[in-house]
């Protein structure tokens, strides 16, 4: 009896009150997402019938797989419902089959830089995972993000960071770039649900504060690897300061200094770099929208626009050595970020 006075209650307070229409969107924002819905059509004719993407001659099916994944995601679609839901349960089903149920590497040793693919499907399949409600299915999904979980930490260094392989097979070799992969996939995870122990991420973060290069002109830049040269890298520490948001590191002096090296040697700045444009802008966009509208809407007006000027009349981007899935999937990707669906993503 209690419900039911409760649930009239809430009905007639719903009605009470008029519906706020969220706010209409500009032509800028309509232009986006015309130029993203081409984008993930462009894609879906791609896709395999296995369920997989690729890059050029074949390569990294894994990490095109989850890439192409996100960016559905980031449309609103899921598993079960939107425009995108078919490719995106067959991009699933390829990945989860695609894991080693011994050891939870999801991809293949014989695959060189198998860790790349390993990071971006965590950080995929947390994110199905969140929103997936057909109980055999969560339960795989739960299956195979706690072996994948657990593959990671044996694949960490006893520096705290990881290489293209796990430690083991790579002698105990890491650099900036996978770590990151493998910190934004573990804290989705985390973020899931997912056990995940403190002390990795702990030691991650101290990895790649070792790499922070603390004075000179490129202070506040992030090296290829702790052993490396003292020479920073934009687009790694683009997307150091991306994943030290997403474990709620937002203040500290070393956060704040990496920051002032990005706006100096990534954008707006005078002095960034092509190389490596579109790893360099997954991640900055994802800054850049946590630091709150009034950044994130230069931002967008700036790199959006770059990006429209150069898709194909297909849907897609070329130009990268890459691929034409991963150019595509990432501005597909940085184009919808302010749809705010992906957890891992939000502010």
């Amino acid at each position: 009896m209690r419900r039911s006075l409760c649930a009239a209650l809430a009905a007639t307070l719903i009605c009470s009150f008029p519906a706020v229409a969220p706010a209409a969107k500009t032509a800028r924002e309509k232009k986006f997402d015309a130029a993203a819905r081409r984008a993930l059509d462009f894609l879906v004719r791609e896709q395999r019938p296995q369920g997989f993407w690729e890059a050029s001659r074949g390569q990294y099916r894994i990490a095109m797989t989850a890439l192409a994944g996100m960016a559905m995601l980031c449309e609103g679609s899921t598993t079960t419902t939107g425009r995108y839901r078919d490719s995106i349960r067959k991009a699933v089903n390829y990945l989860t089959n695609s894991a080693d149920p011994e050891t939870g590497l999801v991809g293949y040793k014989n695959d060189y830089r198998y860790t790349y693919g390993h990071g971006f499907s965590m950080l995929f399949l947390s994110q199905v995972y969140g929103d997936e409600e057909d109980p055999d299915r969560r339960k795989e999904l739960k299956r195979v993000l706690i072996k994948a979980v657990e593959f990671s930490m044996n694949a960490q260094t006893t520096r705290g960071g990881w290489g293209y392989v796990s430690a083991k097979d790579g002698r105990d070799f890491d650099e900036g770039s996978t770590c990151i992969t493998q910190v934004q996939g573990l804290r989705a995870c985390r973020n899931a649900g997912i056990p995940v122990p403190k002390g990795v991420i702990d030691r991650a973060k101290k990895y790649i504060d070792a790499c922070r290069i603390k004075t000179g002109s490129q202070a506040g830049g992030i090296r290829y690897s702790f052993k490396s040269a003292a020479s920073a890298r934009p687009a790694i520490s683009a997307a150091a300061v991306a994943v030290m948001f997403n474990t709620g590191e937002y203040k500290g002096a070393d956060v704040k200094q990496m920051l002032a090296y990005c706006k100096k040697y990534v954008w707006p700045g005078g002095a960034s770099s092509t190389s490596h444009w579109h790893y360099k802008h997954l991640y900055y966009a994802q800054v850049m929208y946590r630091l709150g509208d009034q950044e994130w809407k230069k931002y967008i007006a700036d790199i959006g626009d770059q990006i429209l000027k150069k898709q194909s009349a297909d849907g897609s981007w070329r130009g990268n050595h890459v691929g034409v899935v991963y150019t595509t999937a990432i501005n597909a990707t940085i184009l919808q970020l302010d749809n705010a669906y992906i957890p891992v993503y939000q502010r």
